[in-house]
Formats: structure tokens, C-alpha cells, sequence
């Protein structure tokens, strides 16, 4: 789901004082074609929802999954993802290039 800088953060306040335990995910590096810039986010419960947009395709869902592990173990992780043109639409991407997302646990 796409949302602006503003919703995105509102949305982990609220999770956050309703009691939820929250990650926020935040593209930190890009190279060649990536579908989000620099500092887009993507805001995850501890159930798996979600809102923004870090890329798009398996990557989103790898990320919300990488998330639910960090809000349980308290760590935070830089996440690496890539691919080469040629297998991006194999694998659910609409472009190559590579993007790290760096993925905290927030109170």
C-alpha cells in the first residue's frame, strides 16, 4: 500500500499505542533501477501488516517477513537485495539493480 511520509508515520504511532509491537523499514541504498528512492518506508506490525512501500514484488514480502523476525528478537538487520535484468519479471520485480533495506524495531 503507498502511502505519504506522513501517513506512514502516523500509522506506527498509532500501532504503537495500541500496543502492537512495530518495525519500520527504510530503503537506505540504491543502485541501478530501483522501483522506490532513498528513504521511502514501510511500517510492519508484529502480525504482518503493513503500510508503504519499499519496492514492490518479493522484495515487499521478504521484507515484512525479515520484520516480524526483527520485532521478536529486538535486532536490527540491513537487508541486501538484487537482481540481474534478466530474471527481474521471473521473480516478481519490474526492474534490475540492487536496494538495502535497513529494518529496526521502533518504540
Amino acid at each position: 500500500m503507498a502511502a505519504s511520509d506522513h501517513t506512514i508515520l502516523q500509522q506506527a504511532a498509532d500501532w504503537l499505542k495500541s500496543g502492537r509491537k512495530v518495525a519500520i523499514a527504510t530503503v537506505v541504498e540504491t543502485w541501478g533501477s530501483a522501483p522506490q528512492p532513498i528513504g521511502s518506508q514501510l511500517v510492519i506490525d508484529e502480525e504482518g501488516n503493513f503500510i508503504g512501500s519499499v519496492s514492490g514484488g518479493c522484495v515487499e514480502g521478504a521484507v515484512v517477513t525479515e520484520a516480524i523476525d526483527i520485532i521478536a528478537s529486538g535486532t536490527p538487520k540491513l537487508l541486501q537485495f538484487g537482481v540481474a535484468d534478466e530474471t527481474a519479471w521471473r521473480v516478481g520485480l519490474a526492474c534490475g539493480g540492487r536496494i538495502g533495506v535497513y529494518v529496526e524495531p521502533i518504540q
